[in-house]
């Protein structure tokens, strides 16, 4: 559609998920070292948030209507079909017909549009929670002694943070605002033609290989869901008398090379399904979970 600076907002529209997907993952990475989970209410709600966003980034990427859009599309809805039983019959009812096609656009047209409401409603709740006990800090004790005013301390901090945030999303939407993007999704969908290798955004990418790596269709789907459901487990599997990483060197080693895994993962996840990358896929997938067991 011809908008003003239209092609601006797109640019900021695609890349800020992008820059949003960054900061959460930071986030939850953050509260992974400091301990943060054992504010077990605040860390539930944080996790349905992250499956409300990871819903909501999904459908949006439908939306633009390329061929890795539709595909995507396809194939993720298609994992419904694993449930036994219900599975087919629900993903037709998802679809709206035999086939992704124009009611299963305007439906997830409209629940792209309403979950980042849920999503506001859910951040609410997220801050009321966390209100109850106040942040943890690096070091994992209380902090009622060494608390400052908001502002002016706080609040500059928030600002250049802020600010920094904005320059860099602003350099990416303006200098090379297809870098993350598939060129694939520049060809308009269509039902008769696939692409030589599906893959979704870059920040489903370590989840993708989960998936992948499972040899059986339901197998594949549970480890998916167990990829993030996992993080349902982290404050029942806290065994330290410390609660931050802050003073546990070997947990740091196994945090570091948590992140570092699912760094490969997420560049397998971009990678077609041959050798090497099959086997990388299948280690770090168990690595993955081995790891967090263990943290």
């Amino acid at each position: 559609r011809d908008v003003q600076f239209g092609w601006l907002i797109r640019n900021l529209h695609a890349n800020g998920a992008s820059f949003f997907f960054i900061c959460i993952y930071f986030h939850i990475g953050r509260g992974f070292y400091y301990g943060s989970y054992l504010n077990k209410e605040t860390w539930n709600i944080g996790v349905i948030l992250l499956l409300t966003l990871m819903a909501t980034a999904f459908v949006g990427y439908v939306l633009p209507w390329g061929q890795m859009s539709f595909w995507g599309a396809t194939v993720i809805t298609n994992l419904f079909s694993a449930i036994p039983y219900i599975g087919q019959t629900l993903v037709e009812w998802a679809w709206g017909g035999f086939s992704v096609d124009n009611p299963t656009l305007t439906r997830f047209f409209a629940i792209h549009f309403l979950l980042p409401f849920i999503i506001a409603g859910l951040t609410l709740v997220h801050l009321t929670l966390l209100h109850e006990t106040g942040s943890n800090n690096p070091l994992g004790i209380p902090s009622d002694c060494d608390k400052i005013p908001f502002h002016p301390y706080y609040s500059v901090k928030d600002i250049l943070g802020f600010a920094l945030m904005f320059i860099l999303l602003a350099s990416l939407a303006l200098f090379s605002p297809n870098l993350l993007g598939d060129p694939e999704n520049f060809t308009p969908a269509n039902p008769l033609a696939t692409p030589p290798h599906i893959k979704p955004e870059w920040y489903f990418l370590f989840a993708y290989a989960i998936l992948r790596s499972i040899p059986n269709k339901l197998g594949g789907v549970l480890a998916l869901a167990a990829s993030v459901l996992v993080l349902f487990l982290m404050p029942l599997l806290h065994t330290s008398k410390l609660r931050s990483m802050t003073f546990r060197p070997l947990s740091q080693i196994l945090f570091w090379a948590l992140v570092a895994n699912l760094l490969v993962l997420t560049w397998v996840g971009s990678q077609p399904v041959e050798h090497p990358f099959i086997i990388i896929g299948q280690l770090g997938s168990l690595s993955f979970f081995t790891i967090i067991s263990v943290l």
